[in-house]
C-alpha cells in the first residue's frame, strides 16, 4: 500500500494523495505523545503519505519543531507545507492576525530553524489579515520564492475576492479551507473560482474532526483539554441531528465493508473530477492505526454515482446543524 501522487494547482506542485494533518500531534485532540506522533510521522514516509501540514501556531511553535526532529535525516522524502499570520507573544498566541511582509519574513526565518530545513515547500497564510493588503502579502511570499525560502503561495479560508486579489500578483498554488460531507461552504463560489485560476484545494477536517468516522460522543463527554468539547456540532440538538445525518455514511461504509471516515475520504477524492480542481485531503492523526486507516481510502473502488448523490442528499448544507467554529472563530473566515 504506497499512496499515488497529485498534483496540486497549475504550478508545479505534487503531492501524495492524501496528506498527513499534524496539529493534534500538539494539541487540541487531548495529551501528546512524541513517541507515537513521530512513529506516525515515519510510518506515513513509509506509505507514501508525504505531504505535512503544520504551522507556526501549532503549539505554538512545538509542532514545528516535532517535525524538525522527526525528519531528520529524511526531509528530502516529504513535502513540507506551514503557515504564519496569527500573532504569537513569549511563545503563546495573543489573539488577532499579523500579515505585515516584516512578520511574515520574520516567521519563515524562524519557521526554517524548527523545521531545520532550508526551504519551505508550501507556505500559507493561515488567517487574511483585513489590516494588510493581500497584494502586499503576495508580494512578501513572491520575494521568499525568488530567495528559494519558499516553493509554493498557499492561502487559507480566504474568500473569492483575496484569491483573486493575491493570485494577480503572484500564483496561488493551493487554498487550504475546510471541506468534506460536513462541510459545504465552498461549492457555490470558492470552488468554481478555483477550477477558473488552476489553484489546488486542500480539505482540512476531510471527517468532520471525527464526526464522520462514527466513533463519537457529546461534547461534555470529552475531556477539557480536546477542542470537541467546545465545538456546537458536538452539542446539545446538533449533535442528534448530526448523528441522523451522518447515518448514510456508516451504512455505505457497513455494504463495501469498510470504516465510515474512509467513504468520507473516497467521497473527497472523487468530488475533484466533477469539478475540474485538484483536491488533496489532510486527515490529522497522532496514532498509526488511524493513519493506516485514512491512507486505505484511496485505494478503496471509486463511490459509483449513486453513492456519491446518496452522501451528498444526506449531508447536504441544510441538514448538518450548527456552525462549524465558535462566534470568534467564524470571524476569522474570509467570505
Amino acid at each position: 500500500m504506497t499512496l499515488a501522487t497529485r498534483k496540486l494547482g497549475s504550478q508545479g506542485l505534487k503531492v501524495s494523495a492524501i496528506g498527513l494533518g499534524c496539529m493534534g500531534m500538539s494539541q487540541s485532540y487531548g495529551p501528546a505523545d512524541e513517541a507515537e506522533s513521530i512513529a506516525t510521522l515515519h510510518r506515513a514516509i513509509e506509505l507514501g503519505c508525504t505531504f505535512l501540514d503544520t504551522a507556526e501556531v501549532y503549539g505554538p511553535h512545538t509542532n514545528e519543531a516535532l517535525l524538525g526532529r522527526a525528519l531528520k535525516g529524511k526531509r528530502d522524502q516529504v513535502t513540507i507545507a506551514t503557515k504564519f499570520g496569527f500573532r504569537i507573544e513569549n511563545g503563546k498566541q495573543v489573539g488577532g492576525v499579523d500579515s505585515r511582509p516584516d512578520h511574515i519574513r520574520e516567521v519563515v526565518e524562524a519557521s526554517l530553524r524548527r523545521l531545520a530545513t532550508d526551504h519551505i515547500d508550501l507556505l500559507y497564510q493561515h488567517r487574511v489579515d483585513p489590516d494588510v493588503p493581500m497584494e502586499d502579502v503576495a508580494g512578501a511570499v513572491g520575494e521568499l520564492v525568488a530567495q528559494g525560502k519558499v516553493r509554493f503561495f498557499g492561502l487559507s479560508e480566504a474568500g473569492a475576492a483575496n484569491i483573486s486579489r493575491a493570485h494577480a500578483v503572484f500564483p496561488v498554488s493551493a487554498l487550504q479551507s475546510e471541506y468534506s460531507l460536513w462541510e459545504r461552504n465552498l461549492e457555490p463560489e470558492i470552488i468554481p473560482l478555483l477550477g477558473e485560476l488552476g489553484i489546488g484545494l486542500v480539505p482540512f477536517s476531510p471527517l468532520g474532526r471525527g464526526f464522520l468516522t462514527g466513533d463519537v460522543k457529546r461534547a461534555e463527554d470529552y475531556p477539557e483539554s480536546d477542542y470537541r468539547r467546545n465545538d456546537p456540532r458536538y452539542q446539545g440538538e446538533n449533535y442528534d441531528a448530526n448523528v441522523e445525518a451522518a447515518t448514510k455514511v456508516r451504512d455505505i461504509a457497513t455494504a463495501r465493508g469498510v470504516k465510515p471516515g474512509q467513504v468520507a475520504l473516497a467521497w473527497l477524492l472523487g468530488k475533484g473530477d466533477g469539478f475540474g480542481v485538484d483536491i488533496v485531503p489532510i486527515p490529522g492523526t497522532k496514532r498509526r492505526q488511524y493513519l493506516e486507516e485514512n491512507i486505505a481510502a484511496a485505494s478503496l473502488k471509486q463511490l459509483d454515482a449513486a453513492e456519491m448523490s446518496a452522501l451528498d442528499e444526506a449531508l447536504a448544507p441544510g441538514k448538518i446543524s450548527g456552525p462549524r467554529y465558535g462566534e470568534r472563530g467564524m470571524a476569522m473566515v474570509d467570505r
